[in-house]
């Protein structure tokens, strides 16, 4: 009896949402009408093309969608709308060059709604004076010299995870394990988190978070951002109780202000002393526990693919690495100076992360009119750059198609042209410790083990990072003369 009470209501409600779409449609349109604007179409009102850029990031097919709007309209620019915003989308070296180098100046850093609501105020949304002292903050942990005294315990944490997730089995399942591997890492270095249990509860709600970290901030039951943002909730509830018993312990001398990230940002402040709000340490633990796992654990399940793929480039990785074992007393752990010696290993997995970049790109906003290539880009308009177009480049990597790790050697790549941290002062604050952590892993597995495709050509997709549909199982095969103690 209530259905025929509800129905006008409802028709209203449909009516009121038709003509407001209908308005925003009329207002983007007037906004975007103007004729210097770059080339493109924004698509639906609202919508723009945002559901043909998600599914076309999820299949890995990101690249495709911005080639062929570049040869659409014939520009190494174009616009669009993305994410309910106007957005212009700069390709290749000279687009990363002028959004890199003028950050601060014409661009600002800028995140869609859904990853600002669900990371809040931290380093990786903050921009400015603010950005930059937060920056200065974590870059004492984060820089070469910091770093020298972890590798030991890198080593000590990948042989302890390859002895109890690896060794004595015929078959692993490489994406998800490597995944728990590089948590398990984050979780020990940034928070002196050891506890399985913990690591295991937070890993899971950290699944859940990455799949909604770029979506349409729809958050009603059932939608990829509502259950990210449950999952965030009970990250930061967790974080919470965390970083409150660090407090405690630093207060009582039982843990020491440079024991790890957690510690330095509760103990120290900015250049003005003034010290960290609680929720913003606790924000900035979410990002880096996020962002020092994530796309290294892509990168080496990619790794471990290509290595399947190309027998030659792992005879010479396992040659490099049984060089350096061979230095080495029994049990002792490597060192830093040992890192400096694997240089064919790290330009192999510098070209992994060409061939298939662990992150997409990334997004900023004009803080001013500004012309590039000819085509003016008004104040608010939004900006995205892409690292896998810009890695396809023919121009500046021949033979593109083909894996090259040679294209490292020497000065490597031109400048811009290879992106996969970035650039510029936005440059992704953790590039060493990835490079440490993902060297210490692969000199582990490739003196242990041999291994092949349990799937061959088993479909990549982004979602958002490089994901295996079937989590890459892989079939191993122990090596002689070495073990995991």
């Amino acid at each position: 009896m209530q259905v025929p009470t509800l129905a006008p209501a409802l028709a209203l409600l449909l009516l009121l949402l038709f003509l407001a779409l209908i308005f925003i449609g009329t207002k983007l349109k007037t906004k975007t009408s103007r004729p210097d604007l770059p080339p493109g179409s924004l698509g639906w009102p609202v919508l723009g093309e945002s559901l043909e850029f998600l599914q076309a990031s999820r299949d890995g097919n990101l690249g495709k969608f911005i080639r062929d709007r570049m040869g659409e309209h014939g520009a190494p620019i174009f616009k669009t709308s993305l994410l309910g915003e106007p957005m212009v989308v700069l390709c290749g070296p000279a687009g990363n060059k002028f959004l890199f180098s003028n950050e601060g100046k014409k661009v600002a850093l800028w995140w869609p709604s859904s990853v600002r609501r669900l990371i809040g105020t931290s380093l990786i949304t903050k921009a400015g004076d603010e950005g930059r002292s937060d920056r200065k903050m974590l870059m004492s942990f984060f820089n070469p010299e910091a770093l020298m005294r972890f590798v030991g315990t890198m080593d000590e944490v990948t042989r302890h995870h390859l002895r109890t997730q690896w060794q004595g089995k015929d078959q692993v399942e490489a994406y998800p394990t490597l995944k728990l591997y590089t948590f398990e890492l984050a979780c020990r270095l940034f928070m002196s988190i050891t506890d399985p249990q913990l690591v295991t509860r937070l890993a899971h709600h950290f699944e859940v978070f990455l799949k909604g970290l770029i979506s349409l901030p729809l958050d009603f039951p059932g939608t990829r951002f509502h259950r990210a943002r449950r999952a965030t909730d009970s990250i930061r509830k967790e974080l919470r109780a965390l970083v409150r018993q660090r407090r405690v312990e630093l207060e009582q001398k039982l843990a020491r202000p440079s024991q790890d990230v957690m510690s330095h940002l509760l103990a120290n402040g900015d250049e003005n002393g003034k010290l960290m709000p609680e929720a913003e340490i606790i924000n900035n633990m979410l990002n880096l526990l996020f962002a020092g796992h994530d796309t290294s654990s892509s990168t080496l399940m990619l790794l471990l693919k290509y290595l399947s793929e190309l027998p030659r480039v792992l005879d010479k990785i396992l040659a490099e690495q049984r060089e350096i074992a061979a230095s080495k007393a029994p049990g002792e752990l490597l060192q830093w100076d040992d890192l400096q010696r694997m240089k064919y290993s790290w330009n192999v997995i510098c070209e992994v992360m060409r061939m298939t970049p662990p992150v997409g790109g990334s997004f900023r906003e004009a803080v001013v009119d500004f012309t590039f290539e000819g085509y003016t880009v008004p104040k608010g308009w939004k900006l995205y750059w892409s690292a896998a177009v810009t890695h396809e480049d023919l121009n500046f990597h021949p033979r593109a198609a083909s894996f090259d790790e040679s294209r490292f050697e020497g000065s490597g790549p031109l400048p811009y042209s290879f992106v996969p941290f970035g650039g510029g002062p936005r440059m992704c604050l953790g590039k060493e410790f990835a490079r440490v952590e993902m060297l210490v892993f692969l000199h582990n597995l490739v003196n242990l083990f041999d291994w092949d495709m349990a799937i061959p050509n088993e479909k990549i997709i982004y979602d958002p990072m490089p994901t295996p549909v079937k989590g890459l199982p892989v079939r191993l095969r122990p090596r002689q003369g070495l073990s995991c103690s």
